[in-house]
């Protein structure tokens, strides 16, 4: 059996290890590179962040959200988180024009402009950096295709599979 101390201090730093991934400190963090906090949303449960910028965000289940479009979080997103950037992302998808596009980039060339830039793919997209300014809350806890679809249903639009 292990030391009464030895336990006190695994618990002890398990419980500073959750604290400091908690999702109010994904959006400081975000903050702190210069990006707004409200670019993800507040249901995010985890995160990692490496030294070499390799970030990983986790949430409970996927998130349906709004900005100015619809906008789908998969349960583990991840990019690179450089000051004003966030570079290579993966797990995020915008809605335009009934078509579900992932988010490739999300930058913020000049801060005093207040727009952000994002790179769907196809097209690149100015935001108002305001519509980012507090963190969204999720829509629903549905898995992620019967979401998508959800959202195809409520427009008018049946899912074929």
């Amino acid at each position: 059996m292990a030391p009464p101390k030895l336990l006190l201090s695994v618990s002890l730093l398990s419980l500073i290890i959750q604290l400091s991934l908690s999702s109010s400190s994904i959006h400081s963090l975000l903050r702190s590179k210069g990006l707004p906090a409200g670019l993800l949303p507040e249901e995010v449960k985890a995160y990692n962040f490496s030294e070499n910028g390799r970030l990983e965000v986790f949430l409970d289940a996927p998130c349906l959200t709004k900005y100015e479009n619809r906008v789908y979080f998969e349960t583990v997103v991840t990019a690179n988180l450089t000051y004003g950037s966030l570079i290579g992302v993966e797990g995020l998808q915008q809605e335009e024009l009934f078509v579900w596009l992932p988010v490739k980039d999300i930058i913020v060339n000049d801060p005093s402009d207040g727009l952000i830039l994002f790179d769907i793919g196809l097209a690149q997209k100015q935001l108002s950096r305001s519509l980012f300014d507090v963190p969204p809350r999720c829509k629903n806890n549905q898995t992620g295709g019967a979401l998508r679809n959800h959202v195809r249903k409520e427009k008018g639009f049946e899912a074929l599979r």
